[in-house]
């Protein structure tokens, strides 16, 4: 593998790019050139779609073939090897494809096992990480979109917050932040690292727009931590099982005056972490 952390997402038919973004899907780049590839994703709306689609496939191959029980001795699960992922090269553009259509049974299959059982094994700083790159990247990607920020629009009677909430497994309330200014202008359902998250945004009389990212999670509490890339700020954290990421592009103070906030209407405890 180059060590040059300048990558490039390639065009579908050529398998280096699909593999370094494989790879960065899979979390096996080094931390340079996930960093690169994260800014390159949020540059470029196709290399992000193929990289949803990625997640979508994973997604669904891991409820496909999750336990639904949950073990009794966890710690003495044997995990299979996993193949490096240089020989994953050849199944590169077909995972590409197969990832369209796994996504859609993904979609389906992920109320019934969510929050993801594969999820609880992974180190819980590691995951919150993967929370809040995805929550960057779904930022990144949909904040600029002038035409379709929102799939699902979020109304008075309830029924689009009760259908999200199906999807993720978890209760999801909307926020108000018309404190700061900003109105709710819908959602949509995504899919992440651990599984399925709703996505809300939020925009102000400027044009300035915020994303408050939600997901389920193996993890009853965690205080709040921050991310950036560029001039994106996220702020997340977990509160009852319910992972937060609200990320936005406003001055880095008012962003986390904003989250604290948010994670006090949603039950959350900001004193802890002010």
């Amino acid at each position: 593998m180059s060590d040059d952390p300048d990558l490039c997402v390639a065009p579908e038919s050529d398998e280096p790019g699909l593999l370094a973004l494989s790879a960065f899907v899979d979390g096996e780049l080094p931390d340079a050139q996930s960093r690169a590839m994260a800014r390159r994703l949020a540059s470029d709306p196709r290399a992000a779609g193929i990289a949803a689609h990625y997640r979508a496939q994973r997604a669904a191959l891991r409820a496909l073939f999750a336990d639904p029980v949950a073990p009794r001795h966890g710690p003495c699960v044997a995990w299979p090897v996993r193949t490096p992922w240089w020989r994953r090269a050849a199944f590169a553009g077909g995972a590409l494809a197969a990832g369209v259509a796994l996504g859609w049974l993904g979609g389906a299959l992920a109320p019934r096992f969510a929050p993801s059982a594969a999820l609880q094994w992974v180190a819980p700083a590691a995951a919150q990480r993967a929370f809040a790159r995805d929550a960057d990247l779904a930022y990144a990607l949909y904040a600029p979109d002038a035409r379709h920020p929102v799939e699902i629009a979020v109304g008075r009677d309830g029924a689009p917050l009760a259908w999200l909430s199906a999807r993720v497994g978890r209760r999801i309330a909307a926020p108000s932040l018309r404190e700061y200014g900003f109105a709710l202008l819908g959602a949509r359902l995504l899919p992440g690292a651990g599984g399925p998250a709703a996505q809300f945004m939020y925009e102000n009389a400027a044009g300035e727009r915020l994303a408050l990212y939600v997901s389920a999670s193996a993890q009853r509490e965690a205080a709040v931590r921050p991310w950036r890339d560029g001039g994106r700020h996220t702020f997340y954290w977990v509160s009852e099982r319910t992972a937060y990421a609200l990320s936005g592009q406003l001055d880095e103070g008012r962003l986390r005056t904003i989250a604290a906030d948010v994670c006090g209407e949603l039950g959350g405890h900001p004193q802890r972490w002010r």
